[in-house]
């Protein structure tokens, strides 16, 4: 070979060995960047988080499976929750929304604060934001998902404004401060004008709420919140008459022979009623639409009504009750919701229209405005009743039945056992059945469904019984014979899953003295299981006190009062 062929070999030589040390170091990069990937950590995401369907709003899919997110790929985009605009005019329009009855807000516990709002934002991959920490090692680092407001409508501000202004100035107001007004009335509940004003800019919504707020002619501003109905999903509307359990658990057809509710009126604030059903035919007395729309009736506010008044194969708690069908949850079928500045309607119309109690079988944040509305209704001697709730054991408190002023019911099946969906809290109230209920439905159909909006209902009608029976009843007596007459359930004594019991009825109806009869006999009053299978039999017999209301720290006696002749 020579010198110059072997010079030739060895510089192939050196360059397929620096070649192939080259390769090896690339691959050596590339291995140590795949392994850091790998140790990334991953978040698993609970499955009950929304899905977002941009033909309506929000809809929450508690099928949807878990999804892992590389975090180390940073966030999916942010995609905000889609709303259809209400037209404008004094007479909102909330437009129709699905939701899941089983979750409010659309987040599980962990990822909510102490007034349930949620804390992190949903991917649009349906993954709920859990905020990772930061990573240790150099490279990638883990983004935060921003944190959003799904208890409220985006860009929606209910506020109290100067009576005094007409409603060319309060647009001038809103147009000022970037701001459409979408409609604004007085409400005598409250002795106030309140609006619903809508950002118009784009502007982001706490600076437009802090400037809105300091002008002269905003008393209080505060966000538009979410409202849900609180029912589980109702099978196939079916025909058919099967046994109601819930009839012998609350011994209605007893007390049924002592009153049925007649000449007592119940405010359903819900979703539209089918008042031509033949289990509610003369049953509605009074309509409004807080939406002002023009939709049909609704499988929810049909079955609520009919809990409460049904009376022709079925058998509601108080059949001759009278119905104010307030409209307030918007959309034809499925599910529906409403909203702060609607939920104030209908209770300034309850409460300006003669309702003796009202129904709400529905649950949101604590919000400041419905607080002050629940208190006036409250103060003008309505009885106040709500779901406590179906965001299960770890939810926190859900308004408006962890206000004081309302009696909190949660939710029973056959077997008296807790719905397990059901709210927990000290304000429970009382429990009543609310698994598998049999109730009407819209175009005369019936349906089978669960929820705390059921249970809620029965026991409205069940104060409508009281009501027939003494109408000098006033709520915290009313409140007071509920409990004392109630079926203790769970451990002995009040807890925070049934309250004080398993509404009773029969034992309440007898508790309670006709209307200028002197007090009678009245079936045991404990709430605590002294003899749990007595209580299951035909009632004992003691004598009821009848003291002032002023005595009201004395909760171990019932009380009737004086109630305006109106009530």
């Amino acid at each position: 070979m020579t010198r110059k062929s072997e010079s030739r070999v060895r510089a192939g030589a050196y360059a397929s060995v620096g070649a192939t040390l080259l390769l090896a170091a690339c691959l050596g990069v590339e291995a140590a960047q795949a392994q850091a990937i790998m140790r990334t950590p991953t978040i698993s995401v609970p499955s009950r988080t929304p899905t977002i369907n941009p033909s309506v709003a929000a809809r929450v899919n508690p099928g949807v499976a878990a999804r892992v997110v590389n975090v180390a790929r940073g966030p999916r985009p942010i995609t905000t929750i889609p709303r259809t605009s209400a037209r404008l005019g004094l007479t909102p329009v909330l437009p129709y929304a699905r939701y899941s009855p089983n979750l409010y807000p659309a987040c599980t516990a962990p990822y909510r604060d102490a007034d349930g709002e949620c804390l992190a934002q949903p991917n649009a991959g349906g993954g709920s934001g859990k905020v990772a920490k930061k990573s240790v090692g150099k490279g990638r680092g883990n983004a935060m998902p921003v944190a959003v407001n799904l208890r409220a409508f985006a860009n929606e501000f209910v506020a109290e404004i100067d009576g005094t202004l007409s409603p060319t100035e309060a647009d001038e107001l809103a147009r000022r401060h970037g701001l459409t007004r979408v409609a604004s009335e007085n409400f005598p509940l409250i002795g106030a004008t309140f609006g619903l004003f809508r950002i118009a800019d784009g502007r982001p919504s706490e600076t437009v709420r802090r400037e809105f707020a300091a002008d002269g002619s905003v008393r209080s501003v505060q966000s538009n919140f979410r409202y849900v109905l609180q029912d589980q999903k109702a099978s196939v509307p079916t025909e058919g008459d099967p046994a109601q359990y819930a009839l012998a658990k609350l011994r209605l057809p007893q007390a049924h022979t002592l009153a049925h509710g007649a000449n007592v009126t119940v405010a359903v604030i819900d979703s539209g009623i089918d008042a031509r059903h033949p289990e509610l035919a003369h049953s509605v007395a009074d309509n409004f639409d807080a939406l002002g729309s023009a939709e049909g009736p609704h499988v929810h506010g049909t079955g609520i009504a009919g809990v409460i008044a049904a009376h022709a194969r079925l058998m509601g708690s108080a059949p001759e009750a009278r119905i104010i069908a307030i409209r307030a949850f918007g959309g034809s079928a499925g599910a529906a919701e409403s909203s702060s500045y609607i939920i104030l309607r209908s209770l300034n119309y309850a409460a300006e229209h003669g309702a003796q109690i009202v129904n709400m079988s529905f649950a949101g944040p604590k919000d400041a405005v419905i607080e002050r509305a629940i208190a006036a209704t409250a103060a003008r001697g309505l009885v106040l009743i709500a779901a406590a709730g179906n965001a299960g054991a770890k939810s926190p408190p859900l308004y408006p039945a962890a206000n004081p002023n309302v009696i909190a019911v949660s939710a029973t099946d056959q077997q008296d056992k807790l719905f397990s969906a059901s709210n927990r809290g000290n304000y429970i109230a009382l429990a009543a059945p609310g698994v598998d209920i049999f109730l009407p439905a819209p175009d005369g159909k019936y349906q089978m469904t669960s929820g705390t909006s059921f249970s809620a209902a029965y026991v409205s009608g069940v104060a409508a019984l009281l009501l027939e029976r003494n109408s000098a009843l006033k709520p915290e007596a009313l409140r007071m014979t509920l409990a004392k007459t109630a079926r203790d359930l769970g451990s002995p004594g009040r807890d925070d899953l049934f309250g004080d019991g398993e509404a009773d009825a029969f034992a309440a109806v007898l508790a309670v003295p006709a209307d200028g009869a002197t007090p009678v006999a009245a079936a045991p009053g404990t709430t605590k299981r002294e003899d749990a299978e007595t209580r299951r039999g035909e009632p004992g017999i003691r004598a009821i006190e009848q003291p002032s209301l002023s005595s009201t720290d004395d909760k171990a006696t019932i009380s009737q009062v004086d109630r305006p002749a109106s009530r």
